[in-house]
């Protein structure tokens, strides 16, 4: 059972996402929170395996709520929900320990899935997220040609490449696995095959280095 809880100051959005993933029988919402303090002190009472935490909250932010839950619950995964597709606040979430970034007006099932996708070790960034990560690391980022010189090492086959461009493009597994037309687990074996090509161990650095590839 994935036991989630909801932290969003929003009374519609906070109990009408509980309502719907109540329905799933594999999920149970045990907990909402108002704000991000809230957040944390659920967190470290109810210990759910899932935090879906809004960004702009009153009392605590939910950025500093992700940090305070990474540091006392670390097991317990973190999924930014909100409606600002803001450099910062996407940087900041991944940064800090996030597993994903949602925005709120996505659509209710492609959220869901991407809630069992988190917790089977996925990382979640919807294509436009990705894009504004991928772009605000690579402008913050120092010796960039030191990456170009890496990449000349770099060697992809065929299917190497075309996964890590639906990856910068942000594809799930699942979905990087129905565009090609293979089996998931094959779609994972791929991706394991590039992070260690990459030499990085999770889809944010991933997209770093694939930044400076492809």
């Amino acid at each position: 059972m994935i036991t989630i809880v909801i932290a969003d100051d929003q009374m519609l959005i906070r109990e009408g996402l509980g309502t719907i993933l109540n329905l799933e029988e594999d999920m149970s919402v045990v907990g909402l929170a108002t704000n991000g303090l809230e957040a944390v002190e659920m967190t470290a009472r109810l210990r759910p395996k899932l935090v879906m935490m809004d960004i702009q909250m009153p009392h605590m932010d939910g950025i500093t709520a992700l940090k305070q839950i990474k540091a006392s619950s670390p097991e317990t995964l973190v999924l930014i929900l909100s409606t600002y597709l803001e450099d910062k606040y996407i940087v900041e979430g991944m940064a800090n320990g996030a597993s994903g970034y949602l925005l709120k007006d996505m659509d209710t099932n492609k959220m869901i899935a991407a809630i069992r996708d988190t917790m089977s070790g996925q990382y979640i960034l919807p294509a436009s997220v990705a894009t504004k990560l991928v772009h605000k690391i690579t402008e913050l980022s120092k010796g960039q040609s030191a990456a170009e010189s890496w990449s000349k090492r770099i060697e992809l086959t065929q299917r190497e490449r075309e996964v890590a461009e639906l990856i910068v493009q942000g594809y799930t597994n699942r979905e990087i696995a129905s565009e090609l037309h293979i089996a998931e687990g094959t779609a994972r074996n791929y991706i394991s095959q590039l992070y260690s090509k990459l030499e990085v161990l999770d889809r944010v650095q991933a997209l770093v280095r694939l930044q400076a590839l492809l």
